[in-house]
């Protein structure tokens, strides 16, 4: 099909709206990722979804809410944490896994009995719920195990002749997909870190915050997840990454007698004069929320180098940067070398 990329404006908007009524698929712009947008309830919307993608459908989806009515039918209860944290954090990138409704699809929630909720801070997003009255499934708008796409022209790469609609509104803010929290036991555990911290979400509910530890370690691929971004091999360029966990002058020694033919280096601003090879920074060292914002990009330049090993600079494992690890760790398959 023909894929048309318009910056968000009334008209741009208004015709968002029709496709999602009539069950097609639009990449969205989200404060966190671009996003596929289609009707939460509607399964061959949804099925459209994990076609476009290529997603294993085992891999639940997170509904996206432009006010709390819509909560209604969507989940059959809202947990008190639920209530506190959407009060502290809504709008805004943070994903709160409750118990299932009745008027949600079975494949948006990949057959689970809980489903993820949350309401996105961008407008343009907010604007396409409200006047389409339609809650919708919004996965990331990339290939399955693909870096997820931070601006519409990597949502166009992607997702040419597979969606009919996508809209433009400039980068994303945040650059890595949101926190994900289920609050369906006494405990609350985070799934997937985001730019909504731990700690954050400690001092909102005064009390003690788990955190899976599938964050940073695999899944078995026969075990089910209650949020996307566990389970498989996600956000990895074409290239093979390996992280190195060290200072900078073992990383450089390490590069040095380690690289082969089109090796590459994502590492922080200002250290890319320190190698011999191409590199690329994803963020300052010292600044986690500029290495999130950074990291998929980055991840895709690699690809547009041509490039097939990559050695990466490794983030802390607190704050926002425990987001970035996540993701990088998933990018690299796991493997992390400690130098």
């Amino acid at each position: 099909m023909e894929t048309k990329l318009l910056k968000a404006n009334e008209e741009s908007i208004k015709l968002a709206c029709e496709l999602i009524k009539q069950g097609e698929v639009v990449g969205v712009p989200t404060e966190t990722v671009y996003g596929l947008a289609g009707d939460c309830n509607n399964s061959d919307a949804i099925k459209k979804i994990f076609l476009a993608k290529g997603r294993p459908q085992d891999n639940p989806l997170i509904v996206h809410i432009s006010n709390m009515n819509m909560l209604n039918n969507l989940v059959s209860n809202v947990p008190t944490d639920a209530k506190i944290l959407a009060e502290k954090f809504w709008p805004g990138p943070l994903t709160i896994i409750m118990p299932k409704g009745k008027n949600i699809c079975d494949e948006t929630c990949a057959g689970l009995d809980s489903v993820g909720i949350r309401m996105p801070l961008n407008r343009v997003a907010r604007e396409i719920i409200e006047k389409s009255g339609i809650p919708f499934s919004a996965p990331s708008a990339n290939i399955s195990g693909k870096p997820s796409p931070t601006c519409a022209q990597d949502v166009y790469n992607d997702m040419k002749g597979k969606i009919p609609l996508i809209i433009d509104d400039g980068t994303s803010d945040a650059g890595i997909e949101s926190t994900v929290i289920s609050v369906l036991n006494e405990k609350p555990i985070i799934l997937r870190p985001g730019i909504i911290t731990k700690e954050m979400i400690e001092l909102a509910l005064g009390k003690e915050v788990l955190i899976a530890k599938e964050v940073t370690a695999g899944v078995e691929n026969d075990s089910k997840v209650l949020s996307p971004g566990m389970k498989y091999k996600h956000y990895s360029p074409n290239a093979e990454v390996i992280i190195l966990n060290g200072e900078i002058d073992k990383f450089i020694n390490y590069v040095k007698n380690n690289k082969k033919e089109k090796t590459a280096v994502l590492c922080y601003d200002g250290e890319e004069e320190l190698f011999d090879i191409p590199a690329i920074s994803y963020g300052k060292k010292d600044d986690d929320y500029s290495q999130a914002h950074n990291l998929f990009s980055s991840l895709r330049k690699l690809d547009e180098m041509g490039v097939t090993l990559v050695f990466a600079r490794c983030p802390k494992t607190s704050g926002v940067s425990l987001a970035v690890y996540n993701r990088l760790i998933r990018s690299a398959g796991f493997k992390v070398i400690n130098i």
